[in-house]
């Protein structure tokens, strides 16, 4: 059974920083893309970043590029969020999600598994 946990979630000021985690196990890491979104209240959850099977290959929504990066080690089942220069319209949870097919997308819909979420807060 595949799990997926995120941390690093929390409060923190405009221009601040802060990396997620997701840690994942029942299944075989390497071998999935793993995806970032965002979800605030009374919208879709949007996608965020996505990264392929050996991090070769990223893709982030317009408004993070240049500010966020997504990185994973194979070794430690671990796919991370690294966000720079916060602002408060990133404030959302964020979940990770794996896609088993390993299709590199940006499709909600393509990714079989989720996190619980993690709450992160950007004050201005």
């Amino acid at each position: 059974q595949v799990q997926l946990v995120e941390s690093g979630g929390g409060l923190v000021q405009a221009g601040g920083s802060l990396r997620l985690s997701c840690a994942a196990s029942g299944g075989t890491f390497s071998s999935w893309t793993m995806g970032w979104f965002r979800q605030t209240p009374g919208k879709e959850r949007e996608f965020v970043a996505v990264i392929s099977r050996s991090g070769g290959s990223t893709y982030f929504l317009d408004s993070v590029k240049g500010r966020f990066t997504i990185s994973r080690d194979n070794a430690k089942n671990t796919v991370y969020l690294q966000m720079n220069r916060l602002k408060p319209e990133d404030t959302a949870v964020y979940y990770c999600a794996a896609d088993v097919h390993a299709t590199v997308t940006s499709l909600r819909n393509q990714y079989e598994h989720w996190g619980q979420g993690t709450q992160v807060t950007v004050s201005s």
